[in-house]
């Protein structure tokens, strides 16, 4: 197995500090060779694993959730808000904020997550 490094490209760093950067990618690399730096990153690829597989099964219960309603509520599905059937407005309107919120959890919790990982790889 090959091990690939992805970095921002040298034009990305600021003016007189490649020196600087060179050596936090140097420190990074010698943590991650370690064994303790092995650990934390097997520790954040599960962590990120467990959030991603947390915020689907929380999407796709809500999800089931709002099907179930529609079938269990009886008349719900000939209701009609404006002209239109209600399932369609709960699924049009209803489920885009469970979506933007899902989105918004997981990129905070993956930055948060990450974050918790340089400062243990050293990397602040």
């Amino acid at each position: 197995m090959t091990r690939v490094r992805v970095t921002a490209p040298r034009s990305f760093e600021a003016a007189g500090s490649a020196a600087a950067g060179r050596s936090a990618i140097d420190a990074r690399e010698a943590a991650e060779e370690s064994d303790a730096g092995q650990v934390f990153v097997r520790s954040l690829i599960r962590s990120q694993l467990r959030l991603g597989i947390v915020v689907a099964a929380g999407f796709l219960l809500i999800l089931l959730s709002f099907a179930l309603m529609l079938g269990l509520v009886p008349g719900l599905a000939e209701l009609r808000i404006a002209g239109l059937p209600f399932d369609w407005v709960l699924l049009g309107a209803g489920i885009y904020p469970v979506i933007g919120l899902s989105a918004w959890l997981y990129v905070r919790t993956a930055a948060r997550n990450e974050s918790r990982y340089r400062d243990l790889a050293g990397d602040k």
